[in-house]
């Protein structure tokens, strides 16, 4: 059995997303550096925070980074 390390290549992206693999790796890229989701995800942080609907004191902060093992190694 092979070990899948690299994901999928961009060419074999299915024709049913509606754009071709060279305009969603673009698109992906261009919202990776401009980091939407992030953003979004603090301005609801942080109307949650106003709120008081976040219980600070329970939150976790993982900042576990393990290199992934290739194989049986």
């Amino acid at each position: 059995m092979g070990v899948l390390t690299t994901g999928c290549a961009w060419r074999h992206m299915p024709s049913v997303f509606g754009v071709s693999h060279q305009t969603a790796h673009r698109r992906v890229a261009e919202w990776s550096e401009a980091a939407p989701w992030a953003k979004r995800h603090r301005a609801v942080l942080d109307r949650l925070g106003a709120a008081g609907d976040i219980d600070w004191p329970r939150a976790i902060v993982d900042g576990a980074n393990l290199r992934a093992r290739k194989g049986n190694r």
